[in-house]
């Protein structure tokens, strides 16, 4: 009896232990998941689960399953949460799908979520099923899967809201086709991809200097007994060789700039201070930027943004800075914006200091969820940054947006496609100035660190690829057309400008119907003439400058015919009694020039006219030297005299017009006195004193 007495208290006393430990272990896993420290947290989910004996009778509040999830992932608000509670079993499973999720395992997360899905207590694992196939490429069972997740009750509104975002890009991924003019190959592994990790390439002042991350052997650590420096980010740069293009060993760029936390992300501003963020293994939730300065490779102490860029219960990472170093770009889940993680940006001092306050670059750009590693193009205008917000093939996709400098913002953003994107996270793309050549950080792949400790968590950490994009093309066509009939003039003449003098200036010829064509490179502003004997020349500007795409351009003229009358050069004014032009006559004139140089092979003259008061001499010098003032004032501005013939015709070419009835009308002296209308009499003796000019010759 004593024996079984004893027995049974050793059983009791074994049985409290183990529920305690049970406890001890599932509060401890909660505790480093929020850290985001996920293979430990793992381990002790699966402890928790390893002998599920009265896990089943344990129930907690449903609501703890979604608020442990990271911080840029959907939460559900107050109003969306379900008042209800799950086992400890459900909710184990939950976590440790999460926790595999979380290192991009999603063969094993898809087989968790499935197992907590099908226990039917957390409704939200439907999507996170779904998003798993997705994340695995496998579109049509994703899609499948996200009409299930709708169809539950209970689920979050934002879950829903993304699982909409998701499906469009399933759709986007069945119909997108891999650009076979773009190649993305693995970097050097010597160079950049040694180590664990390697990600964020940046341009240091040159497209021949890098820096980037890197966890590797030899990186910053104090404790060698609890750090491992292959799991320690430092920054590095790397030089190329100007005569062989070989890229030189790496370099770390030691203490002070990098310590025993975290150093990522770093960029260069244009004089000598690096911009980069910052975080420790303690809490790997918060994130910042920190800026240090140096003088011939010598770093100064860095020093945190203050709250113009860094909050202390927020993320602000992957900072850029523009070329001009006024604009410093970074991604932020601060508030006032739109959801997850949203692209700011906020003037910089030369010292690398925020003053002002940060813009939110809003919609399109931002999302509902994450936006970040932003890089500004600044010969085309263009933004590229990472969204899985938008429509992806996945996880974080590469986009583009340009700027629309005339509207103020930027346009709707464009996905890059394959092979720039893949189902892995795809980030931080970076690329030279002429859009040729550049780089991408991207999870693709087999998994590159694994934790042998227990069930192979494996981790698909960031690789560092180099990017060739095709050469841009472009071509110009169209018509040469008369303006009046519309019938194509043949054979004219089209010259070609480049405003930046980067192209020779040359000139074709259209075809017998009017057609022409022709290459284009990029980086130019063209100014094109057409011309044929017997017309005015019509004019168009082109650019491809700016351009991030290659481009057919159509650009069509419509010439007119050369009249044989003159042409009145309408709002031309003198003071009284005078030919001193008045300034609205002058700015009249620039119009005239502008039309002179266009048309710089026709020789006019410049004819100037009066009413008749006055006597005929009298009329007849003042109208010379009208015209002539007019020529003076063309002559100042560059049109050469010989293509000028001043003449004054005082009241002997009095204007015509069309009465009521469209009969031609001469203004002579006689039809005029013949009026009764003060107010018309004065019109036509406004008529008569008229500046115009006529075409003498081409």
């Amino acid at each position: 009896m004593k024996k079984f007495i004893l027995t049974y208290l050793l059983f009791v006393i074994t049985s409290i232990t183990f529920g305690q430990s049970k406890k001890v272990w599932l509060y401890q896993a909660d505790y480093y998941y929020e850290k985001q420290n996920y293979p430990t947290a793992l381990r002790l989910y699966q402890m928790v689960l390893d002998d599920s004996l009265g896990l089943s009778t344990i129930v907690i509040p449903y609501e703890a399953t979604l608020t442990n999830q990271k911080l840029n992932e959907p939460k559900p608000s107050k109003k969306d949460s379900v008042v209800a509670t799950v086992p400890v079993t459900d909710y184990v499973y939950h976590q440790i799908a999460l926790c595999y999720r979380h290192a991009h395992d999603y063969e094993r997360a898809l087989e968790n979520f499935k197992i907590s899905a099908e226990r039917g207590k957390i409704p939200d694992d439907y999507y996170y099923v779904a998003n798993s196939l997705m994340m695995l490429g496998k579109y049509e069972e994703a899609m499948k899967a996200y009409d299930e997740f709708i169809m539950q009750e209970g689920t979050s509104d934002e879950l829903l809201e993304r699982a909409l975002t998701d499906m469009s890009g399933c759709d986007f991924a069945t119909k997108v086709e891999a650009d076979d003019d773009i190649f993305v190959n693995i970097a050097d592994t010597a160079i950049f991809n040694k180590g664990m990790a390697s990600f964020g390439v940046s341009y240091w002042h040159s497209e021949n200097k890098v820096v980037f991350s890197s966890a590797r052997e030899g990186n910053v650590i104090l404790d060698p007994e609890s750090q491992d420096p292959e799991y320690i980010l430092d920054l590095y740069y790397a030089e190329r060789d100007d005569e062989s293009s070989d890229w030189n060993e790496a370099i770390n760029f030691g203490r002070p700039l990098n310590t025993s936390q975290h150093e990522a992300s770093g960029w260069f501003n244009n004089q000598n201070a690096i911009f980069f963020t910052r975080w420790s293994d303690d809490d790997k939730r918060y994130k910042h930027i920190f800026v240090s300065r140096e003088i011939s490779m010598r770093f100064f102490e860095s020093q945190k943004l203050d709250s113009l860029v860094n909050l202390d219960s927020c993320n602000s990472i992957n900072p850029f800075v523009t070329e001009d170093g006024r604009w410093l770009y970074f991604a932020s889940d601060r508030p006032g914006g739109y959801g997850g993680l949203d692209i700011w940006k906020v003037r910089i001092t030369d010292g690398g200091l925020p003053k002002g306050e940060p813009k939110n670059l809003g919609k399109p750009i931002n999302s509902e969820f994450d936006e970040k590693t932003p890089f500004f193009h600044e010969e085309t205008q263009t933004l590229f940054f990472s969204s899985d917000g938008h429509k992806t093939l996945g996880g974080l996709d590469v986009f583009k947006s340009k700027y629309d400098e005339s509207a103020g913002n930027f346009r709707i953003p464009e996905n890059m496609g394959i092979p720039i994107n893949s189902t892995a996270d795809d980030a931080y793309f970076v690329v030279d100035k002429k859009l040729r050549f550049g780089y991408l950080s991207s999870k693709r792949g087999e998994c590159t660190t694994c934790d042998s400790t227990f069930q192979g968590l494996c981790s698909s950490c960031y690789k560092i690829f180099h990017t060739t994009l095709p050469e841009l093309e472009f071509k110009i066509k169209g018509y040469v057309y008369d303006m009046v009939t519309g019938d194509a003039i043949p054979n004219a003449t089209i010259d070609f400008k480049d405003i930046s003098y980067k192209w020779d200036h040359f000139k074709i010829q259209a075809d017998e119907n009017g057609y022409y064509e022709h290459d284009l490179i990029p980086e130019l502003e063209l100014f094109l003439r057409a011309s044929s004997k017997g017309y005015f020349a019509d004019q168009a500007v082109v650019f491809t400058k700016g351009a991030n795409e290659s481009k057919n351009i159509t650009q069509d003229f419509y010439l007119e015919k050369i009249p044989d009358d003159e042409i009145t050069i309408e709002g031309i004014e003198y003071d009284f009694n005078k030919a001193t032009l008045r300034p609205k006559s002058k700015e009249i004139l620039d119009k005239l020039i502008e039309f002179l140089e266009l048309n710089n092979n026709l020789k006019i003259e410049i004819r100037s006219h009066t009413d008749f008061r006055g006597s005929d001499t009298y009329n007849q010098d003042l109208s010379q030297r009208r015209a002539q003032s007019v020529v003076d004032y063309l002559i100042e501005h560059g049109i050469p005299m010989n293509r000028l013939v001043p003449k004054g015709y005082g009241e002997s070419m009095p204007s015509e017009i069309k009465d009521g009835n469209g009969q031609i009308v001469t203004l002579t002296e006689a039809y005029i006195k013949s009026l009764t209308d003060e107010e018309l009499i004065e019109e036509y003796h406004q008529r008569n004193r008229r500046t115009a000019f006529f075409v003498l010759g081409e």
